[in-house]
């Protein structure tokens, strides 16, 4: 039986709202079969002042970056994580970065299995007369993010005030992170889990073991609140996470 998944109706785009005392999102107007109703950019620390993170800065998209910091307006920016490097959510990360000042953090840049794979599918789909998938889409990932530090499973990232554990989740992406904020007893999932759909996993670089794996392995863990760079929260992840497991093991 396929999991319960979550729905929200359309966010208004490009205007930061308050999703909990610590948390803002900005959801860029980039809607589409993977993106749900847009990326969604969070923002963790105070609501004005002081000094905050920014979780996956989103696509390479002027008006989105705008907004992102007219948000931080006033704020200084630490942290800029990334939890792959799928164009719809780390593309921006250069220009905010920019205009911050900023670290960044990921796992390391695009796998080059993923770029392979997408150069031969391009090929083969000009060869066959056909339309090739476009470079700014899922399959051919941003070339250009390489973070300032590289981090990986178990690392712990201190703001001021709050502190990520970064979770390396392969599956989607091999350099697939999530990050928990343990404040909120809160992981920011990227794309390991959504609520409103199930993960793709792209072979050769996606794969259903690791993703499996790394879906079980959230069942120890004490977050209670699930944050999906698309689409709205989970809170009660635990029991979503089993029916994702059991949906895949049955379907594949």
């Amino acid at each position: 039986m396929p999991p319960e998944f979550h729905f929200e109706d359309p966010p208004p785009y490009g205007v930061v709202e308050q999703v909990s005392p610590m948390v803002r999102r900005v959801v860029a107007n980039n809607p589409s079969k993977f993106t749900y109703h847009g990326t969604g950019t969070f923002i963790v620390g105070p609501p004005s002042g002081g000094e905050v993170s920014i979780v996956d800065a989103g696509p390479d998209d002027d008006l989105h970056v705008a907004a992102v910091l007219q948000a931080v307006e006033g704020q200084r920016v630490t942290h800029l994580l990334v939890t792959h490097t799928h164009p719809d959510h780390s593309p921006a990360t250069t220009a905010v970065r920019e205009a911050t000042g900023a670290t960044t953090f990921g796992f390391g840049p695009h796998p080059p299995e993923a770029v392979i794979a997408h150069e031969n599918r391009v090929r083969r789909a000009l060869e066959a007369g056909e339309e090739p998938e476009p470079e700014d889409g899922e399959g051919a990932g941003d070339r250009d993010f390489v973070p300032d530090v590289v981090v990986g499973d178990g690392d712990v990232l201190d703001g001021d005030g709050y502190g990520f554990e970064v979770l390396h989740t392969p599956g989607h992406i091999s350099n697939h992170l999530c990050f928990a904020l343990r404040e909120e007893s809160t992981l920011f999932t990227g794309d390991h889990v959504m609520g409103w759909s199930t993960t793709v996993v792209p072979a050769p670089d996606g794969d259903l073991n690791d993703y499996l794996a790394n879906l079980r392995r959230l069942l120890s863990r004490p977050e209670t609140t699930y944050r999906p760079t698309h689409g709205p929260p989970l809170t009660n992840p635990t029991r979503y996470v089993r029916a994702l497991i059991n949906h895949r093991e049955k379907r594949e």
